[in-house]
């Protein structure tokens, strides 16, 4: 099969060829399950371990592939991308669920990131520095690590695919890539455009099945040098184990539980715009969501009146329809999780002042829909202000001033990131200092990242180096120090 473009259906890529697995699963529309979106092949550990040799194989001959040359593929790959926007979107809308704009904006973050990664085909360098010995040149080189494995999640199909795809391949390795089960059309897209820039066979392997099978033999085999995970921290914990263990790398970018801080100097239409945006975007399914807003107890009642008249206009509904601005959970399970999460913020005492349901009608009755929810006076006890949800549900917590703020803003096990609206120079930089967290927003909603710059984060949420910006290829690659000696003396005494 040379161009699977034109058909829903997924296969794996092994060794430059699409190829079956032993079994077939349908791709359902979390907007509406009675369409079925395609179906993916679903493949298991024979599979897997034919996706590691090929790649194995690859590894030389990419290794010694000149660096620009590798960007080279990715500017193609950003390209082919990038002509294909509109059906990738379409595709993700309709087996993710989020609005066929945020689908759009997606793809359009994942072909940036393609091309920053396609730069450092040329960037890519080490440092000369001064040796202690006379006529010696000492400087270090980046070189590839060999077989990395990528597992990715569901609910950015493209964009992390893309950012952890890209500097693995620039950087010289050889890469085996297990998307989420739930969004194997989009991932099998992103596949497509790398393998159709031109890289060789082998150098990028596709294969889709379960976390037990494919996923935990592109942990464990003892060809794969790197593991790139992103997912539930129940999962990436158990995975960082595994892998220590065995002596590999390890990345994972797990949950967050992050807040908007709304100090008593903010504007306050711009700090509820950005917390409705954060919060019920993409359905709140970010791991960068707005999931609680700490506000100072001068704005607090006028702060929860406007975000829940704002969260009241908020049409949900199928991603593809006009007009839709929010869309489905992702799957059931991810639903019921969420209707869940609501019912513990009224046991435990919350106050309820936006949505708590799911919402009535024959347009919802086959998908799974809910309201954007917000519940207020909550306080850092409650498992609500604990607990990620990766749903539409906000917690709103007053507190008495900066320091309250800041206390109530890092009393979680997740550092991801963090959002601050104020006036004040000096309370945003002590913000910028005292809180825990890998990404901080000034005046900006606490979702967002730009491709040239560092993603991950502290305390619970991140294991290993950062994804994206300059810090990428970090990861999926080791140092070699290297000393010349050009004295061309018969012997030579190092000092040490």
């Amino acid at each position: 099969m040379s161009s699977p473009w034109e058909s829903n259906d997924v296969r794996a890529l092994i060794d430059g060829r699409w190829v079956e697995g032993p079994e077939w699963r349908d791709n359902v529309n979390p907007a509406d399950t009675r369409e079925v979106v395609g179906r993916s092949t679903h493949c298991g550990r024979a599979e897997a371990q034919a996706a590691v040799d090929a790649a194995q194989r690859a590894f030389p001959t990419w290794r010694d592939t000149p660096a620009p040359r590798r960007g080279a593929i990715l500017f193609e790959a950003a390209r082919i991308m990038k002509s294909r926007l509109e059906l990738i979107a379409t595709a993700m809308t309709r087996e993710e669920g989020k609005t066929l704009g945020e689908s759009r904006g997606e793809v359009q973050k994942a072909i940036n990131i393609i091309e920053y990664m396609g730069g450092e085909g040329r960037r890519a360098n080490g440092q000369v520095i001064p040796s202690e010995m006379a006529r010696t040149l000492a400087y270090y080189v980046r070189q590839p690590l060999g077989v990395v494995s990528v597992v990715t999640p569901w609910n950015f199909p493209v964009a992390i695919p893309a950012w952890k795809l890209a500097p693995a391949l620039v950087a010289g390795n050889t890469v085996v890539f297990k998307p989420a089960s739930l969004t194997p059309l989009t991932g099998r897209m992103v596949a497509q455009c790398f393998h159709e820039a031109g890289l060789p066979d082998g150098v990028l392997n596709f294969v889709t099945g379960g976390g037990g099978t494919v996923g935990d033999e592109f942990v464990t085999n003892a060809a794969i040098r790197a593991v790139s995970f992103t997912g539930s921290n129940e999962v990436g914990v158990e995975l960082a184990r595994q892998a220590s263990a065995l002596h590999k790398k390890c990345q994972c970018e797990m949950g967050g539980k992050n807040p908007m801080v709304v100090l008593s100097d903010a504007d306050l239409e711009l700090a509820v715009d950005a917390t409705v945006q954060g919060a019920f975007g993409s359905t709140g399914q970010r791991c960068t969501a707005t999931s609680r807003a700490v506000v100072d107890r001068s704005l607090y009642a006028e702060f929860v009146e406007r975000c829940a008249a704002a969260a009241r206009t908020i049409k949900v509904g199928n991603g593809l329809h006009a007009g839709v601005q929010m869309g489905p959970s992702v799957d059931a399970g991810q639903h019921k999780c969420v209707l869940d999460a609501i019912e513990t913020g009224k046991a435990d005492g919350a106050r309820l002042v936006a949505g708590g349901g799911r919402p009535v009608g024959e347009a919802f009755d086959h998908g799974f829909f809910t309201e954007p929810t917000i519940f207020a006076d909550a306080h850092m006890g409650m498992r609500l202000a604990q607990e990620e949800v990766f749903g539409p549900v906000l917690a709103v917590i007053p507190v008495d001033g900066f320091d309250q703020a800041i206390e109530a803003a890092n009393a979680v096990r997740y550092g991801l990131s963090a959002s601050v609206y104020t006036r004040d120079l000096v309370l945003a930089q002590r913000f910028v200092d005292a809180i825990d967290v890998g990404i901080v927003h000034v005046n900006n909603p606490t979702v967002g990242g730009e491709a040239q710059l560092p993603f991950g984060g502290m305390k619970e949420t991140g294991v290993g180096e950062r994804e994206m910006g300059p810090t990428a290829v970090e990861f999926f690659s080791e140092i070699k120090t290297v000393y010349v000696d050009y004295t061309a003396s018969a012997r030579r005494t190092n000092i040490y």
